[in-house]
């Protein structure tokens, strides 16, 4: 039975890891060594790790890829990717590589708005509220113009604030819903500093204020905080090619498979329980790539499916249509992104996929991380209504079945060329390799 233990945090690494191991694995000296084997052999680099987060035992690693022959904008990309599941790459590849003849990918920042609020409640007349609220707005811009003026001088800071009254939703409610400008940063820090001195100056001016009464005076203020849903945030990303362009490799015509596309993304729109398992394709080329340049790919999930239910229920977040002959393939986003400051500037490897991507602006990132989303979603659809999704997932899914198996390297050469004209169902490899081990 583990014992609870105090002052974990003030050990040692050594002295965690051997605690941990000792007090929840079975076999202690094994996880030891597994958790060193992870280590970075440059000391230095492993520090730079090690100082990321807290408590940290050991590195864990993911698989770092490249979708190569992304078209955007006219500009050709190779798409890195960090993530575990298999086909991903694969499918934003095939995706990238179809529309790489068919004019690639066009994309739009439709706005770059971020949202921070400061939560508080009041007990009082509205109106009284409203004026007082007005005449301190001065000095919210003014007591964080020490925070605010690097960021001004760039081009961007605090573009509004406003007083929103909440009390239809909970008693004594209230907020300063605050917009900014943080141009290639995420902003996130610079976000929660302003909200901060605006609270700082909203309780103090409060409690001396002849605008309000006595009784009305004492503000209590809940929580200073930025939002991750940035609805005026947003990017577009689409494709499209006259419908005769769309039929090599599905099997099927160009006009069947475009209609068969349509129809698809239709239902996804209607149907909730078919809209979160298509969107979730989508995130797998949004997260992948968010989480290879070093930005937060958890705020821009919780983002990106509140957009997803803006008007009351769960859709798609692509669209298709046909028109005059014509098929396009869209997407729109809500996405706030930074190639400055954070991991950017500290990970070696999110420093190096920037470099891949050419050193993009916070604008031209949010276009392609719009773009692996909706690629990865053409490429999803294209397989479900051809195919069927399970052919081309399970041989990419192939080698993690015969590495479970602790298959050979000859035995994994054998059973991949097998499984290239056969179903690679779990079973199916399974009973291969255990009919390749008795054959041999």
């Amino acid at each position: 039975m583990p014992e609870p233990i105090e002052g974990f945090s003030k050990l040692s690494k050594e002295e965690k890891i051997r605690w941990i191991a000792e007090q929840y694995t079975k076999d202690p000296e094994a996880s030891i060594s597994l958790l060193k084997t992870y280590w970075n052999t440059d000391e230095r680099r492993q520090q730079l790790h090690d100082e990321f987060i807290e408590n940290t035992l050991t590195n864990y690693y993911l698989p770092f890829g490249i979708a190569p022959n992304f078209l955007i904008n006219g500009k050709l990309y190779a798409m890195p990717m960090a993530i575990e599941e298999s086909s991903v790459v694969a499918a934003a590849s095939k995706a990238a590589k179809f529309w790489l003849n068919r004019g690639g990918f066009k994309t739009e920042v439709l706005g770059t708005e971020k949202i921070g609020q400061v939560h508080f409640m009041y007990e009082g007349d509205p109106a009284r509220l409203e004026e007082f609220i007005t005449s301190i707005t001065p000095l919210f811009y003014e007591e964080t113009r020490p925070i605010t003026k690097n960021m001004v001088a760039r081009g961007g800071g605090i573009k509004k604030i406003e007083l929103r009254n909440k009390t239809r939703d909970l008693d004594h409610y209230y907020q300063l819903h605050c917009t900014f400008e943080t141009l290639d940063a995420m902003g996130a820090n610079f976000i929660n500093s302003c909200l901060e001195q605006f609270a700082k100056t909203l309780r103090r001016e409060a409690a001396t204020t002849d605008t309000l009464e006595d009784s009305e005076r004492d503000i209590e203020v809940v929580m200073s905080i930025l939002s991750n849903y940035v609805p005026q945030c947003l990017v577009r990303a689409e494709v499209s090619c006259k419908v005769e362009e769309l039929g090599a490799d599905t099997g099927i015509s160009p006009e069947e498979f475009a209609d068969k596309l349509v129809r698809a993304v239709a239902i996804a729109n209607a149907e909730p329980y078919r809209a979160v398992t298509h969107n979730k394709g989508i995130m797998n080329g949004i997260d992948a790539v968010v989480l290879a340049t070093g930005n937060d790919f958890r705020a821009v999930e919780a983002g990106i499916h509140a957009y997803a239910s803006r008007e009351g229920s769960y859709r798609s977040l692509t669209r298709a249509e046909i028109s005059n002959g014509v098929f396009r393939f869209w997407i729109e986003i809500p996405i706030a992104l930074g190639t400055v400051g954070g991991l950017t500037t500290l990970h070696p490897l999110v420093k190096l996929a920037l470099e891949i991507l050419q050193h993009p602006s916070a604008k031209e990132l949010m276009g392609i991380v719009a773009v692996a989303g909706l690629a990865q979603n053409f490429a999803a659809v294209q397989s479900l209504v051809t195919t069927g999704i399970q052919q081309g997932h399970m041989k990419m899914h192939l080698l993690n079945i015969l590495n479970q198996m602790e298959a050979t390297e000859e035995e994994k050469k054998q059973l991949v060329e097998y499984f290239k004209k056969h179903s690679a169902t779990h079973n199916a490899v399974v009973e291969a390799l255990e009919n390749l081990r008795e054959s041999s």
